[in-house]
């Protein structure tokens, strides 16, 4: 057995000695939605740290756990708290916790993120609809030999972001008054934020929003034939476009002016999937 698809089997089982919940959506919770776990009707939680081999996230602010519950009438599991490359993993580490979501029973995988506004006209507390990535700045978690397990050698990358799902999100966003931008994220390594003349780059490469999350957990999931949809709150604007230095405060900050608006969102849309 190749040693990641055995690496998942035993988080797994592990999982499996805690709960035999079986999820229908998967959700990541980003900066905004750190609290959102307080809105669901919750059946049980699993702390990563107690998941043998499982890796813990140390990015302030995220909790460190599996929720189980639901969303309206939808089964759902939520990661408070995500992986970044930045922390020093391995990336099919950092897509463990995807990979582990769909072997579950997770069929729908909703990303949720805090990001650095590129495109003209975005501003601080904008939600943006993901409709595409760029995701070659980061190893693709693909890299190495192939777990046929999961997935094809060459998985098709035509529509990361399945585009029903997206009407799903949109329809949701219009009645519940909600201003959705929509655009293409970028992720990079970090966790050092982004020089203007980077920003630039990726302007220029067709980004209208960065962060250093979300497009590794995407493809892992493409690779594996889940249906994915995502939201990234602008936290802030990109290096060289705000006009003062960036700050890890003034994306909480932003993420907790946009929570209750951000939380009504991914409710809604759930509940419609």
């Amino acid at each position: 057995m190749n040693a990641v698809y055995e690496k998942l089997v035993k988080c797994l089982e592990c999982v499996r000695a805690k709960t035999d919940f079986e999820p229908e959506v998967a959700l990541v919770l980003g900066s905004g939605l750190g609290d959102y776990a307080d809105t669901m009707k919750v059946e049980c939680t699993v702390d990563y740290k107690d998941i043998e081999g499982f890796p813990v996230s140390t990015a302030p602010g995220h909790v460190g756990r599996f929720v189980f519950g639901y969303v309206g009438d939808k089964k759902v599991v939520c990661m408070q708290g995500r992986v970044h490359y930045y922390e020093g993993y391995e990336m099919e580490d950092v897509v463990l916790p995807i990979r582990l979501m769909k072997m579950m029973g997770a069929k729908i995988l909703f990303l949720t993120n805090a990001s650095g506004g590129i495109k003209t006209g975005f501003k601080a507390g904008d939600l943006m609809l993901i409709t595409d990535q760029l995701s070659f700045m980061v190893p693709s978690p693909l890299r190495g030999e192939n777990n046929k397990e999961l997935g094809v050698r060459f998985p098709d990358m035509s529509h990361i972001y399945d585009l029903d799902l997206q009407e799903i999100v949109k329809k949701a966003a219009c009645d519940l008054d909600i201003r959705l931008q929509q655009g293409v994220y970028i992720q990079t390594k970090g966790p050092n934020y982004e020089s203007p003349a980077e920003v630039n780059a990726c302007r220029i490469m067709g980004a209208d929003a960065v962060g250093m999350s979300t497009c590794c957990e995407a493809l892992a999931a493409n690779h594996m034939g889940m249906k994915i949809v995502g939201v990234s709150c602008i936290s802030n604007l990109a290096a060289g476009i705000s006009p003062t230095p960036l700050s890890e405060q003034e994306v909480i900050d932003a993420g907790k002016a946009v929570s209750k608006k951000f939380t009504a969102l991914v409710t809604e849309s759930i509940q419609r999937f």
